[in-house]
């Protein structure tokens, strides 16, 4: 049998139009064999005749046959990274493993940060990998006003992201948004922001596709300003949010945040952990390739070349020094700086070779972890289904190929209720926008409470209009005299949309049962921990901001590969 593979195979390639061009072009080539942990270098150099054809074929048997050999080429520039039994035995994936590579590209003040950006571009552009360069706008400007055309037109081979205006200068994100609402933080977040967002456009000569937070500077209110941008995804890391490790929906955006996979690759003090991280991806490869999954692996062009960061020298706990007291952190030496290089190359050169691994940028991951949910028609029979998963322990939903916010599933559920109060034909129903969470909390009902038919049918129309208006979750429901949180109203929804649908009969009573919102539990509670950024002066918290994630919690849901990926 695989005799028989193998002559097919040949025949296959050698009756190939390309192979007679191939073959004359085969003039002379290196190969690395290695075997038991030791390594040779033999060169081949034919005369193209029936002899060039003969020759190759017996090498492509030695290499066949050798099955306990391994024949790696060498490339140009590769002698220094690679080793014996560096290429690892690579099993197969049962799905693609993506992997988002992501550097912060902060540092305005070093300008040998400008040629550590440009160099990490260059290692790229030998893998063929492109990877997403979040860009501060004072340091878009910075390369600007230094006419570094050329670092800037190496990142625009890549995917450009936001990192904020100013990164580190105070008042940080955090700072400013600690002492807001909900609507007034998302309107100073545009006002501070938005400007080195159209700074990045303008120079780079396309918008960002995606935001992070420059330190643990993180705020819930940031995103509805920058879906209003056109920002589709958040890119980072820091604990405020998490789904088990692993993408999600959150704000509308899709989250690559707080993610597991990746978190072991980044490098230690002194850079010298390399073979550790390439262990560390090969388990993590073999855990997620089974069913597919995400790694997140993200580092900073200044931290190849600088022994502390920049922000750090002239920023720490609150300071605030004008531009001409700035001063410059120090830098590492030659060699680290060649270490930390070859770190990155000899990880990149790594991963790449593992089947179905591919590595994706900020804005290929909404292809890849679309939302399905999002522009959907649901008919009567999905409605009920969604209606019989909703419990008093209000959450997101996972159907077979979508998943379902809570606040989603309130703009579904209302809707047809309030369909139901105007007597309409009843049709499917069009999920457009996530709503989102409310900006208040309102007390948990200590008990039942029944209302008539007649008043909770006005309530749904009247909620209908406003979601329509401020496509948010109230931060009460009125049930006539008597505001209700709305998780219990959810609930009531759902058992109204579950009995309709069944008996299509209207009931003359529907009782609000207590309820929580049980997803608010993968938000952190306020901490220290979540504050330890040095830049921040000391002791600054910000529970309230932790108040309002927690009721953003409504539109959080799993971001799910999509099928076929």
């Amino acid at each position: 049998m695989v005799t028989q593979s193998f002559r097919g195979s040949w025949k296959r390639i050698t009756k190939n139009p390309a192979w007679d061009e191939n073959v004359r072009r085969f003039t002379s080539f290196d190969f690395r064999v290695s075997a038991f942990g030791s390594a040779r270098v033999y060169n081949f150099d034919f005369q193209v005749s029936i002899f060039g054809h003969l020759a190759l074929l017996a090498l492509i048997l030695t290499a066949c046959i050798g099955s306990l050999w391994a024949v790696e080429p060498i490339g140009r520039n590769r002698d220094a990274l690679a080793t014996a039994g560096e290429t690892p035995a690579l099993p197969d994936a049962g799905s693609n493993v993506y992997v988002v590579l992501w550097f912060d590209t902060e540092d305005y003040i070093l300008p040998q940060s400008d040629d550590a950006a440009k160099r990490i571009t260059e290692i790229l552009a030998r893998e063929g990998v492109r990877a997403t360069f979040k860009v501060v706008g004072e340091k878009g400007r910075t390369l600007e006003r230094r006419g570094r055309r050329d670092v800037i037109e190496a990142l625009s081979g890549n995917e450009i992201g936001y990192h904020a205006n100013t990164h580190s200068q105070h008042p940080t994100v955090a700072e400013y948004e600690s002492k807001l609402d909900w609507e007034e933080g998302a309107a100073e977040f545009t006002r501070r922001e938005r400007p080195g967002f159209e700074d990045l456009r303008r120079i780079f000569g396309k918008a960002p596709t995606c935001y992070g937070q420059p330190g643990s500077s993180w705020a819930p209110q940031v995103f509805p300003a920058l879906k209003s941008w056109g920002v589709k995804v958040y890119l980072d890391d820091a604990p405020h949010v998490g789904l088990d490790g692993k993408p999600f929906w959150y704000g509308g955006l899709l989250n690559i945040f707080n993610i597991k996979a990746g978190s072991d690759l980044r490098p230690n003090e002194d850079w010298s952990n390399l073979d550790e991280a390439k262990a560390n991806f090969k388990a993590t490869y073999d855990e997620l390739s089974r069913a597919g999954g995400v790694v997140s692996l993200y580092f900073h062009p200044c931290e190849f070349i600088h022994r502390e960061f920049w922000d750090g020298v002239n920023f720490a706990k609150g300071a605030n020094p004008p531009r001409d007291e700035w001063k410059l952190p120090p830098m590492k030496t030659p060699e680290e700086i060649e270490r930390d290089f070859n770190y990155l190359e000899g990880l990149v050169h790594y991963i790449k070779p593992f089947p179905n691994v591919r590595f994706i940028t900020a804005s290929e991951a909404l292809g890849v972890m679309p939302d399905r949910a999002q522009g959907r028609s649901f008919s009567e029979i999905e409605l009920g289904e969604i209606a019989g998963q909703v419990s008093s322990e209000v959450s997101f939903q996972m159907h077979q190929d979508y998943a379902l916010s809570a606040s989603e599933q309130f703009a579904l559920l209302n809707e047809y209720v309030a369909r139901m109060a105007r007597k309409q034909q009843r049709e499917p129903l069009r999920l457009g926008a996530t709503p989102y969470g409310p900006g208040l909390d309102a007390p948990a009902l200590a008990d039942s409470l029944n209302v008539s038919w007649s008043q909770f049918s006005r309530t749904a129309v009247d909620v209908a209009g406003f979601l329509e208006k401020n496509n948010q979750i109230p931060n009460v429901v009125w049930l006539g005299s008597k505001p209700v949180p709305p998780g219990s109203y959810l609930v009531a929804l759902a058992r109204t949309t579950q009995s309709f649908v069944k008996t299509h009969t209207l009931p003359d009573y529907v009782t609000l049962p207590p309820a929580h919102l049980a997803a608010a539990r993968y938000v952190a509670d306020d901490s220290p921990r979540l504050w330890e950024w040095l830049i921040f002066p000391e002791g600054f918290d910000a529970p309230q901001l932790m108040v309002l994630a927690k009721l953003q919690a409504w539109t959080l849901k799993p971001a799910l590969l999509a099928q076929g990926r």
